[in-house]
Parts: structure tokens; C-alpha cells; sequence
């Protein structure tokens, strides 16, 4: 039975957080102290320092010799469980479409909701709110394993969801009609359409795309982060090196900022919105259904598969349990015309852009190759 104690503990260890982002909401909300710009220098200062040097402490203190493989595995398939549920609605949508002459807008609608879908109900906030929340519920050995968990997200699975942004985006561009030709020659008629052809043959190659992911995670600093402490976690535990104190000094006078700002940072961006909860009712039960439902139920399914029982299995749920709480990444002012990229603050809901499939047009491929950007450093800022 749950005691009051226990209660106790679980709301010391998130008061502090919402209190730091009940001062950003406030700051800017009731108090005018930040512009929009001075709220875009403070997520840009989370996003490149804060957070990095919190997820480099936090990936340098595990032990890469004694991971918890079964847990690792145990999330993986609850990931694969949860991408071909994804992908069978998806298709059974895109097959509901093409019997109603719609296929090739509904499979590519399809697609985003996949991908939406997968973030939502498998891609957690396990530092940020999952450290304090399971360190206060079960103990030091679950914050180790939530770290591990955190450190293999950002270096595969995030990578994988970019991936997935730019395949969509490919498609999109590939599917979109040619510019029609300057001139009225048939010649000139010819040239276009076979130029055409060649740059939809060249989106829709492997390379290209693994390319633009590889430039993209190249430029986000916290994959650097997590490699690195990964790395020096290696030689600390191979070679038992202590870290230099004028090193870890400078990482934790840094990466204790990363739990606070990272809050504040979400308090800026929700009093920026016009209103706190702005995907609609239908959204938000669904994003809520994604997060709290679907995600945890995918993660048991996973666990009983490997055996996991008692307080591994309980932790494992409460990863996916815990709120979805975002940096409020700004989208960049040339894509605020894009309406139906509609974020939900998702403190308590989870629910983050959202794409209509109705209005994915093939003149959104520059935003949402952008977009693919904002959201990597949205995820991976985040963890």
C-alpha cells in the first residue's frame, strides 16, 4: 500500500520543477520581463549548454560494462510492438483511402501519424522528470537505469525518428507535380519532365536521406553529449580513472542548470501560446490515450516477453508514464504560417506538433524539412 510518505516524496521531487516553470510563465505572462526574442536566447542557451552538460553528467556516471540488457531490450521491442501497430493502422487507413480515391494523400497522412504516433507513446522524458520522479520512487538503482535508457534513446532512436522525418519529407517532394517548363518548345517540354524525373529518383535514394540525417545529428549538440559521456564512462570503469575535479567542476556548475532552465524554458514558451492546451479536446484525448495508455501497455507487453516482473517492470512503466515536459522550442518565423503544425504545450498531455494530413501539401517540404530540425533539438534537448 502507498503511504503517505511515499506520496510526500514523489511531490518533493516534482514541486521543484514546476516551480521553475511556473516562473517562466509567469515572467512572461504576468510580469513582461522577456520579449519573444529574449524567450528564444533563453531556449537557445538550454538548448546548446544546459541541457548537453546535464545529459554528459548524467551519461558519464553509468557503468556501459554492467547495463540492465534485458530492460534495453525490453524497451526496444516495446518500440517495434508499438511502430507495427503504427504502421497496420496506417495501412489500413491508406487501403480505406485508395477504395475512396484519396490513396495517395491518405498514405502520406498516413506516415506523419506514424511518426507522430511513435513519439508520442515510446520517446520519453526520462532525465528531466524521470530522474527526480524515480529516484524519489524506487532508489538509486532506478535512476541508473533511466539513464541508460535516456543515453541509448538519444543516440539511436532519436536518429532513427530524423530519419523517419526525411523519408517523409523525400516523399512528399518526390510526390509533388514539376514546375511547368518557360518555354513552349518540345525540347524545352522533354528536359523538364526528365529533370524532373531524375531529382524524384535521386529523393526518393538511400543516400541522400541518410546524408541529411547525418548533417543534422552532426550539428545537435546533445548527441555529442551522450556519445562523449558514454565514451568517458568507458575508460573511468575500464581503467577506474577518477574524472579530474577541475573537470567535473566545470561540467556540474553547468549541468546543474539543466533540470531548471529546462523548465523555465517550457514556462516562457507555454505564456507565449495564446492558449495553454491548443491542439483541441480530440487531440489531447488522443495524445493523452498515446502517452498513458498505449505507451505503458506496449512497455508491459515488452517486459513480460522478457521476463520482467516486480519493481523492473513497475519502473519501466512509470518511464512512460512520466509528463511529457518540452524546452518550448520556438518554431522559426517564416514556418508560423504553417497552421496546422499545432504544438500542445504537453506539460501534463504529451501532445507536441501535430501535422493534419489534410493540409500536408507538397509546398510544406521546406517546412518540414525545418521543422525536422526544431524538433530533434526539441526531443533531443529534452531528454
Amino acid at each position: 500500500m502507498i503511504g503517505w510518505g511515499d506520496v510526500y516524496k514523489v511531490v518533493a521531487a516534482m514541486a521543484p520543477l514546476y516551480f521553475a516553470l511556473g516562473l517562466g510563465y509567469g515572467s512572461v505572462r504576468w510580469w513582461r520581463l522577456f520579449t519573444a526574442d529574449q524567450c528564444d536566447a533563453v531556449n537557445r542557451l538550454v538548448a546548446c549548454f544546459a541541457v548537453p552538460f546535464f545529459a554528459f553528467d548524467f551519461a558519464a556516471r553509468i557503468d556501459p560494462f554492467a547495463l540492465s540488457y534485458r530492460v534495453l531490450a525490453a524497451d526496444a521491442l516495446s518500440k517495434l510492438a508499438v511502430a507495427l501497430a503504427l504502421a497496420a493502422c496506417a495501412a489500413a487507413a491508406s487501403t480505406r483511402c485508395c477504395g475512396s480515391g484519396g490513396g495517395k494523400r491518405g498514405g502520406g497522412g498516413g506516415f506523419s501519424w506514424c511518426i507522430t504516433g511513435f513519439s508520442l507513446a515510446t520517446l520519453n522524458n526520462t532525465l528531466v522528470v524521470g530522474v527526480p520522479l524515480l529516484d524519489a520512487m524506487y532508489g538509486k538503482w532506478a535512476r541508473d537505469l533511466i539513464v541508460q535508457i535516456s543515453v541509448v534513446q538519444t543516440i539511436v532512436y532519436f536518429p532513427l525518428l530524423l530519419l523517419a522525418f526525411e523519408v517523409r519529407r523525400a516523399t512528399t517532394a518526390a510526390a509533388a507535380p514539376p514546375p511547368p517548363p518557360t518555354g513552349t518548345d518540345d525540347d524545352d517540354v522533354e528536359d523538364g519532365a526528365a529533370a524532373a524525373a531524375t531529382a524524384a529518383a535521386a529523393r526518393r535514394s538511400l543516400w541522400p536521406l541518410v546524408r541529411a540525417v547525418w548533417l543534422k545529428v552532426a550539428r545537435n549538440p546533445n548527441v555529442y553529449a551522450g556519445v562523449l559521456g558514454v565514451a568517458w564512462a568507458c575508460v573511468t570503469n575500464r581503467w577506474h580513472v577518477e574524472t579530474p575535479s577541475i573537470i567535473e567542476g566545470s561540467v556540474l556548475i553547468m549541468s546543474k542548470t539543466g533540470v531548471g532552465l529546462s523548465m523555465f524554458s517550457m514556462g516562457l514558451f507555454m505564456a507565449l501560446q495564446d492558449k495553454i492546451i491548443v491542439c483541441g479536446a480530440g487531440l489531447t484525448v488522443l495524445g493523452m490515450a498515446l502517452r498513458f495508455v498505449a505507451g505503458p501497455a506496449a512497455t508491459a507487453v515488452g517486459a513480460f516477453a522478457l521476463g520482467l516482473r516486480g519493481d523492473l517492470l513497475r519502473c519501466a512503466s512509470s518511464i512512460h508514464h512520466d509528463v511529457r515536459v518540452r524546452k518550448g522550442v520556438r518554431p522559426a518565423r517564416r514556418n508560423t504560417q504553417h497552421s496546422g503544425y499545432i504544438r500542445d504545450t504537453g506539460v501534463i498531455t504529451g501532445v507536441d506538433r501535430w501535422k493534419k494530413s489534410s493540409e500536408l501539401q507538397s509546398s510544406d517540404a521546406n517546412a518540414i524539412s525545418s521543422t525536422s530540425d526544431i524538433l530533434l533539438m526539441d526531443m533531443v534537448g529534452s531528454i
